[in-house]
């Protein structure tokens, strides 16, 4: 009997990964986020590189490498492109001028905050949903554990903006 009910969890857990994946894949690729992306001719590459800057703290560009998991010529390629747009500057560490550091510009900082905003705004598709679905959905999600490392921590996630706030609350 203990089998059954793994396999039935295992097979429900599955059900809802796949659910929750399809459904994030999906609207990430079409949200406002990718609009803001086009229109300054970058990647969904540079937005994970300028979401692992910190707005007040130059990152060395190894450490940009190890955080987003690739190789430094990598990095190198998309400070490049960051930095032909203003977005960021290169900057010599004061205790080792060989290491360079990267610093997000005001221009950065504005743009990873647009970014940012876009990509926390709730679909419609996550706003049809009833206060008590989403509720329970909150309750249940905020038991899973925060990837350490993740895009934008949990404290720097933008505050729901007004028209989503009220259209949650109509429901």
């Amino acid at each position: 009997m203990g089998a059954s009910r793994s396999s039935t969890k295992q097979a429900i857990a599955s059900e809802v990964w796949r659910l929750l994946a399809e459904f994030t894949f999906t609207r990430f690729q079409s949200g406002d986020h990718f609009g803001i992306l086009r229109e300054m001719g970058l990647t969904p590459g540079h937005m994970k590189a300028l979401a692992v800057l910190d707005p007040d703290e130059p990152r060395p560009m190894r450490a940009m490498a190890d955080a987003l998991s690739c190789d430094a010529s990598m990095v190198t390629w998309l400070v490049d492109r960051m930095e032909e747009r203003g977005l960021v500057e290169r900057l010599a560490l004061p205790s080792d001028r060989r290491v360079k550091t990267v610093a997000l510009t005001t221009l950065g900082v504005a743009t990873r905050d647009r970014l940012m905003s876009a990509v926390y705004e709730p679909p419609p598709e996550l706003l049809s949903l009833d206060t008590t679905s989403l509720e329970t959905l909150r309750s249940q999600l905020s038991k899973l554990p925060a990837a350490s490392g993740s895009l934008w921590s949990r404290g720097s996630a933008p505050t729901p903006s007004a028209s989503s706030a009220s259209a949650v609350g109509d429901s």
